[in-house]
């Protein structure tokens, strides 16, 4: 009788996964992909429990809270403030202000009278107290605006709410604004009119310079909303090409309120976005072999007796223990785009994971995936395996280097000393 060969779990599939999905999140309401979710793929897209912990919308700011190890970014209450206020300065006397800055230097923009419709509120809402749509409602909305865009209507689109499919999921962007039908002033009359995507950041322009890591998130963000645009708009039969490869970016100017646009290129991000959402792991693929015992119920239970705690459905310990379960693929930069970074971090130190210490570090190893082995290449205990030789090559040459200044150090010290 020959052996029995193992077979890989089949993914299962488009309900079953989404049962699965909502079993691990427990009774709770699920957290939705936005563009800041989507954009923060392309910095560390192999990361298999970030994608199960997405996919399922467990919250992880709260996941990583009750597991001791609270996120420690995001914007301040006076910020976010801040950020609405200038906001709904940018966007006053329906989009006053951006049509100006389109049409005034530098950008110089040509720009048609538009017909804004603000596609976040009910139609028939009185202005004073819009009634919300829900997301579906939203985006049906906006399909329809955006058709009428196909058919040559200008519009200006606020809180327009576009979709993408993300690991087999939809997920839910809204972009700022998109400012349509503008010509840029170098172009020629017979060009066709792009439509543009506004994105309007707090963040100051002093000097003509703003933080590079502050656009440069800004950029990646919008070339969601682009990508989703484009998507919506290939739905609907039009070639895609009408959205624009460039953004507005609306910020103050220096240190006053007074806003500044600014063109971005956002091609690259594009690029890397799409690359990033291809390369997805379908998430049915990830679950097939997930324990039934992975748990993510963050659920509490109300007290029995006033000023007793609630109960807990999941212990620190259990929903350790269910992350455990699932590869983490920690970099550093994660702790600037994930909440549960400061929880991988430390696993990753304990386990003495190359990984920790960056990806130009991890890159350079070559295959060498411990510190520990590592070291034991470099002082000679170990041998190098199967495509390791060239990183063997370097640890070695580095020991060596780091031992000669060891032995140098002291006699330079002791020189000086004689010296004096």
């Amino acid at each position: 009788m020959s052996p029995s060969v193992p077979q890989a779990t089949a993914a299962p599939g488009p309900a079953g996964t989404a049962a699965r999905l909502d079993a691990l999140r427990g009774p709770v309401p699920p957290r939705s992909h936005d563009a800041r979710t989507i954009a923060a793929l392309t910095v560390n897209p192999g990361c298999s429990r970030r994608a199960v912990l997405d996919a399922a919308g467990v919250d992880k700011r709260k996941l990583a809270e009750r597991i001791g190890f609270p996120a420690r970014y995001g914007q301040s209450p006076f910020a976010i403030t801040r950020g609405l206020a200038f906001e709904k300065q940018v966007k006053a006397d329906n989009c006053a202000a951006l049509l100006e800055l389109l049409r005034a230097e530098p950008l110089r923009f040509d720009v048609p009278e538009h017909e804004y419709v603000d596609l976040g509120v009910e139609p028939e809402a009185d202005p004073a107290a819009p009634v919300n749509l829900d997301r579906a409602a939203r985006y049906e909305r906006t399909r329809q605006a955006f058709a009428r865009v196909a058919a040559g209507e200008p519009l200006l689109a606020d809180h327009p709410l576009l979709r993408l499919d993300v690991g087999g999921r939809t997920a839910y962007v809204e972009p700022d604004v998109v400012a349509l039908s503008a010509r840029p002033a170098d172009a020629s009359a017979s060009a066709p009119a792009r439509l543009y995507v506004a994105e309007v950041k707090s963040f100051a322009v002093i000097d003509g310079q703003a933080d590079p890591a502050k656009v440069g998130a800004a950029a990646t963000q919008a070339a969601v909303y682009v990508l989703a645009l484009r998507r919506l708009f290939t739905e609907l039969g039009v070639d895609p090409a009408i959205v624009a490869d460039d953004v507005l970016l609306i910020c103050p100017t220096d240190f006053a309120n007074k806003p500044s646009a600014h063109l971005l290129d956002v091609r690259r991000q594009i690029a890397a976005v799409e690359r990033q959402l291809a390369r997805l792991p379908r998430i049915g693929a990830l679950i097939a072999d997930l324990d039934p015992a992975v748990d993510f119920d963050l659920a509490v239970d109300p007290p029995e007796a006033k000023g007793e705690p609630g109960r807990e459905h999941r212990s620190a310990v259990e929903l350790t223990k269910s992350l455990t379960m699932i590869e983490a693929r920690y970099a550093p930069e994660c702790v600037t785009n994930c909440e549960m970074a400061f929880h991988c971090r430390s696993e990753a130190r304990a386990a003495g994971a190359a990984d920790a210490l960056g990806r130009s570090v991890r890159d350079a190893l070559g295959g060498i995936e411990s510190l520990s082995e590592a070291l034991e290449i470099a002082d000679g205990t170990a041998g190098a395996g199967s495509g390791q030789h060239e990183a063997a090559r370097l640890l070695r040459a580095a020991a060596r280097a780091y031992d000669e200044a060891l032995r140098v150090a002291p006699r330079a010290a002791g020189g000086s000393e004689a010296d004096g």
